[in-house]
């Protein structure tokens, strides 16, 4: 927990330093890039006219987009937390299901952050300046610088994020990895983001910033040099003008046939008249805006080009005017000029799209031969993963002299050792099988010798009774006191002799043929059709003695048809079963007049035979680790051999399965599933 809650302040950290730096370095260059006035910031003109200075504004919407992202990382971090809460179970299933569900949160979080610090901040804007000024194109500026310093911000914060949420998921897998396996379907749980995703969301946003950003860089610049080149024609046109200083006329008809002589550079420029009444006249009968007079009144003359005033904040209309004296009364004549140009607009627009296009092009180009190639490398390991039939012999072709040339030569290297590994396990398995299987015989055979001395005792038994009546029928004959039924008599209980050595014979024959084929080694292994009830037959031979010495019944249940078949080599599977019934014997620690339940069954065309006992259960470090390695319960009188390779013969030779079903004080049931033969 500790660990987490360190990360997660580290975590915190980034973004708000990351948010702090970049927002302090666009600090003074937004009024220059949205083309700001002169001296209309920070001051009482911009409260009278906006009702907020520049740098309250500027905080407002930093303050808004970073508390977004504070408060997503405290009520993260808190689902975070009630999400790991429930990985304390004690239950497997249930941890690696909540594993499963609080890493595909996890992986969500920066993308949310993301998303929700860029949209909402930017969406603030263009209702905020829709309202203050309603101009459209205004509006867009706003909006798009400020949409790429706040994509800039969310990238780079992305960016460094991306691995302290990493390191986050990796201390909690280290955790439950003592007990459970958590990754084996991860995938399959956990919502994919390919390579291809991140490529894009690391470096589309990166160039929509640049992009952006140089485009109204260019346009301020461009408005700029085209401002002051407007600006000196109209002021000298102005300049131009000479009152006669005997005029006695209407001063408005005098100055408004000056300005009418005077050429526009556009259509949509225009002159305009202030009286000394403060009347404003235009050429346009568009009014001048409050933003227009009170800078013309109270701020131009703060600014080199004192005759010079501006239409509003970021717009591109501006002005000149000249103080003129008519009739002792003080007239201020202007022209207003736009210098948005449809030419500059399009042209600008144009190149952002051909860009984009161009750049979608490329990385969606660069993204696939990146995955493509890790992708070769990770369908390599999984076949090698899966499929027991690998060829490996195939390699991989090393096409680049880069990092994935590197990562296709060491997947080359792996898989060479993999091929020795894997020769290496399976004349390992081999020996290990095979002594297991001759260790099971030795006991067996020990039991089984032990077994066979009563038939063979009956049998002697029988041949002296058979020896007694040979002479007793012997001495009868001729003697006139024997009668025929006497004859019928001797002849019924040599018949009864005889019949109880065949029985003998018999039961030795079938104790002998098991045996024998349990001593096959798995190199003479023949995959062969069998029914259940031979099955049986055969686990029922070779665990008589053992449940007889342990005082342990066995109790068998037929629950499907006997005459079902299965596939593959009948002595090793009998091997297995016989292995499992041995150690629930075992299980019960001595204990007499305890009972083991064989049980078959068959659903979904497949067979599943039981061996079920009532001891303690398994413990919980032996569940941990079963079918994983080799583990006994039994101490130094076990190796833990016997479970292992029963689970790799079911596995290897049946392509079958086993689980299992264990409950404490009640005892544990495995079950051994197996498809049946077509």
């Amino acid at each position: 927990m500790k660990r987490i809650s360190k990360n997660w302040l580290r975590l915190t950290f980034v973004y708000n330093i990351v948010f702090i730096l970049v927002a302090l370095f666009f600090y003074k260059l937004v009024p220059e890039i949205l083309c700001y006035p002169p001296n209309s910031i920070d001051n009482n003109f911009q409260v009278e006219i906006n009702g907020l200075t520049y740098t309250q504004q500027y905080f407002m919407i930093c303050l808004s987009s970073i508390v977004i992202e504070n408060v997503i990382l405290i009520f993260s971090l808190r689902k975070v937390n009630k999400l790991r809460s429930r990985l304390k179970t004690t239950d497997s299933k249930r941890a690696t299901q909540s594993y499963y569900q609080l890493s595909k949160y996890i992986l969500k979080i920066p993308n949310v952050i993301y998303f929700s610090q860029v949209v909402v901040p930017v969406i603030m804007i263009a209702f905020t300046f829709s309202l203050l000024n309603g101009d459209l194109f205004i509006t867009l500026k706003v909006c798009l610088l400020f949409l790429s310093i706040l994509m800039l911000i969310a990238s780079i914060a992305y960016i460094f994020s991306k691995k302290i949420f990493q390191k986050i998921l990796e201390d909690i897998f280290y955790e439950l990895s003592n007990f459970t396996n958590i990754d084996s379907e991860f995938t399959k749980y956990v919502n994919r983001h390919s390579i291809k995703n991140f490529i894009f969301m690391v470096t589309l946003p990166m160039f929509i910033v640049t992009a952006i950003l140089i485009a109204l860089i260019g346009y301020a610049s461009v408005i700029k040099e085209t401002g002051n080149l407007t600006y000196d024609f109209y002021n000298q046109t102005l300049e131009d003008i000479s009152i006669p200083t005997n005029f006695s006329g209407n001063p408005t008809v005098l100055l408004r046939s000056y300005l009418e002589n005077i050429k526009l550079k556009k259509e949509i420029d225009s002159y305009f008249m202030i009286a000394p009444d403060k009347n404003i006249i235009t050429s346009d009968s568009k009014p001048l805006s409050i933003f227009f007079t009170t800078y013309l009144e109270d701020l131009s003359s703060t600014q080199p080009e004192k005759n010079r005033v501006y239409d509003f904040y970021g717009d591109d209309s501006q002005g000149v005017f000249r103080t003129i004296v008519v009739n002792d009364q003080t007239w201020i004549i202007g022209i207003r000029y736009n210098l948005v140009s449809d030419m500059i607009l399009n042209g600008l627009l144009s190149i952002i799209i051909v860009l984009f296009a161009i750049t979608i092009i490329i990385l969606t180009y660069f993204a696939n031969y990146i995955s493509h190639d890790i992708e070769r490398v990770a369908k390599a390991l999984l076949d090698i993963s899966e499929k027991r039939d690998f060829n490996f012999e195939h390699k991989l072709p090393v096409i680049s002299n880069d990092e994935l040339g590197d990562l296709v030569n060491a997947f080359n290297k792996i898989q060479l050792l993999t091929k020795e590994n894997v020769e290496q396990i399976k004349d390992n398995q081999n020996m290990l099988m095979e002594r297991e299987r001759l260790a099971s015989l030795g006991q067996l055979i020990g039991g089984i010798a032990h077994n066979l001395k009563t038939p063979i005792m009956s049998i002697a038994g029988a041949a002296e009774g058979l020896s007694d009546l040979t002479k007793e029928y012997e001495t009868s004959i001729g003697d006139s006191e024997v009668t025929i039924e006497d004859h019928h008599e001797i002849s019924k209980d040599m018949k009864e002799w005889i019949e109880k050595i065949e029985s003998y014979t018999e039961y030795m024959s079938d104790v002998i043929t098991a045996v024998k084929g349990q001593a096959v080694t798995m190199a003479d292994e023949k995959a062969v059709s069998f029914t259940l009830d031979e099955l049986v037959k055969r686990v029922d031979i070779l665990m008589k003695h053992e449940l007889k010495n342990a005082l342990v019944s066995l109790n068998t249940h037929m629950m499907t048809d006997p005459n079902i078949s299965l596939n593959g080599n009948i002595n090793s599977l009998v091997q297995v079963i016989n292995n499992m019934i041995s150690n629930a014997i075992q299980s019960y620690n001595g204990k007499t007049n305890e009972t083991i339940e064989l049980i078959l069954n068959s659903e979904d065309h497949k067979v599943i035979i039981s061996i079920k006992d009532y001891a303690d259960g398994l413990p919980k470090e032996v569940q941990q680790r079963l079918f994983k390695e080799m583990i006994t319960t039994k101490g130094k009188n076990g190796t833990g051999l016997g479970l292992f390779m029963s689970y790799s013969t079911i596995r290897a030779h049946f392509s079958g399965n086993i689980t299992y079903e264990t409950e404490k004080g009640k005892g544990t049931t495995f079950h051994i599933i197996l498809p049946i033969s077509n």
